[in-house]
């Protein structure tokens, strides 16, 4: 089977003097080897198994190696082919890189040339996987830090630690906006298939009369359209991670093939009746309900409980208020990166403070890259923000609740502190200040020692 971080290397050759060199020479921790003496059994290992790099032999017992090549850049648009030939065979091995070959190398060989033109192989199979998912998804890697010290944010982190390096699937749930994407994909940087693709697609912008074809793939003839054939996502992230977006947007139908997959690691692409074998981790995140919409019937309720075996609950950000300063600061910093540091004004942050982001996370950072734009002299003041954001400190003024940056700053230490049951070094800790630093505040602010 395939270890994750290697090059996956598969040896099509009829000599079995070659199969065992192959085996002996180039096994290593960073390469798996596998041989197949014949064409037949080089697709059927292709359908059990995925592969990054491909030695070729030009001519094998049951087929010939330039129509063999041919049915591999059909199948496995991401695979390197370097084609094995005897010297007399070179026309042959020209050809053969007309039509895709990454290379090739004469018998007999050098070991070292040919470990330096599978390596490079490698890397150009990397590259190409990565442009094809980032061209099908159109998803842009996103702030990968969950900033924050709230007992929330420290709850998911230990749950990240816990739950990455294996292969279980994760159902991470939580309004629109309050950071799922950010939680699967410390999830993906933690766990053993780092190295390999981490695919995302928001189910909710599938469409609908083509999504089996979009996670599964489909073979060419396959319906009206289906010019050529084409791998689904499921290809796409073989010994990687796959992350579906707003899973509860799936149909019936699609949630039945889900469960499958899930149960038994094998698909078919549209159109074929062969079974592809697949290593996916899988994690899933919805603003839905599950269980409420298992009662409606719109939703599979043995897939439900599969998913539900490790669950993340992401709560909004008007419930984790202590996160706002670390998170302003962290956004201030990296919406753009090549600028000077932006510093917020005390009215400006008692806005924040007070405002009850409907859109969480995502809409703070949005406010946060509108102000930026607005700013002078690099200070997000509250005639940057948008007039609902400062209307609600307004309000909160009116009622006697945060009219000033120490009041709110008190009121957060006092809110923290009650929640820690009055434990110094965890709360300072939870507000990103040192103890003598929130000692000097308690004074300040009169608060019980």
């Amino acid at each position: 089977m395939y270890k994750t971080g290697a090059i996956n290397l598969l040896v099509v050759d009829d000599e079995q003097s070659i199969r065992r060199l192959a085996q002996k020479a180039l096994a290593a921790p960073d390469r798996v080897v596998t041989t197949a003496e014949s064409a037949e059994k080089a697709i059927r290992l292709t359908l059990e198994q995925d592969f990054d790099v491909v030695l070729l032999d030009i001519r094998l017992p049951d087929s010939n190696g330039l129509g063999l090549l041919e049915r591999f850049r059909e199948r496995l648009p991401d695979v390197e082919v370097i084609m094995i030939t005897a010297y007399a065979e070179v026309a042959s091995a020209v050809e053969a890189m007309k039509i895709g070959a990454y290379d090739y190398i004469t018998k007999p060989f050098s070991l070292e040339r040919i470990k330096l033109v599978i390596e490079k192989a490698y890397q150009r199979s990397v590259l190409q996987r990565e442009n094809r998912i980032l061209r099908r998804t159109g998803t842009p890697r996103p702030d990968c830090k969950l900033v924050g010290h709230s007992l929330a944010i420290k709850q998911i982190l230990f749950l990240i630690s816990k739950v990455a390096p294996t292969r279980t699937p994760v159902l991470i749930t939580g309004e629109s906006g309050v950071g799922k994407d950010v939680v699967a994909h410390n999830i993906h940087n933690q766990s053993a298939c780092a190295d390999r693709p981490l695919v995302i697609k928001n189910c909710g912008t599938f469409n609908k009369e083509l999504l089996r074809s979009e996670l599964f793939g489909y073979r060419k003839g396959a319906f009206t359209g289906a010019t050529e054939s084409r791998d689904g996502l499921l290809a796409l992230a073989n010994n990687g991670t796959l992350f579906l977006d707003e899973v509860g947007e799936l149909s019936l139908e699609l949630q039945s093939m889900l469960l499958r997959l899930l149960e038994s690691q094998t698909y078919r692409r549209v159109g074929e009746t062969e079974e592809r074998k697949v290593n996916i981790r899988f994690l899933f995140a919805t603003n839905r309900d599950l269980a409420k919409e298992v009662e409606a019937g719109r939703f599979h309720e043995a897939l439900f409980h599969r998913l539900n075996i490790f669950r993340i609950e992401v709560p909004p950000l008007r419930e984790r208020i202590e996160d706002i300063p670390a998170l302003t600061t962290h956004f201030l910093g990296h919406i753009y990166p090549d600028r000077p540091p932006y510093k917020i004004a005390p009215t400006a942050e008692a806005c924040f403070l007070s405002y009850h982001w409907p859109g969480n996370v995502r809409e703070m950072r949005n406010v946060l890259e509108r102000a930026i734009i607005l700013s002078e002299n690099d200070l997000v003041t509250a005639g940057t923000l948008p007039q609902e954001i400062v209307g609600a400190l307004d309000g909160a003024e009116k009622r006697g609740i945060l009219p000033t940056l120490e009041q709110s700053e008190r009121q957060l230490i006092m809110r923290v502190l009650n929640h820690v049951g009055g434990n110094r070094t965890v709360a300072a800790k939870m507000l990103g200040i040192g103890r003598k630093t929130l000692y000097r505040k308690m004074c300040k602010f009169k608060l019980p020692q």
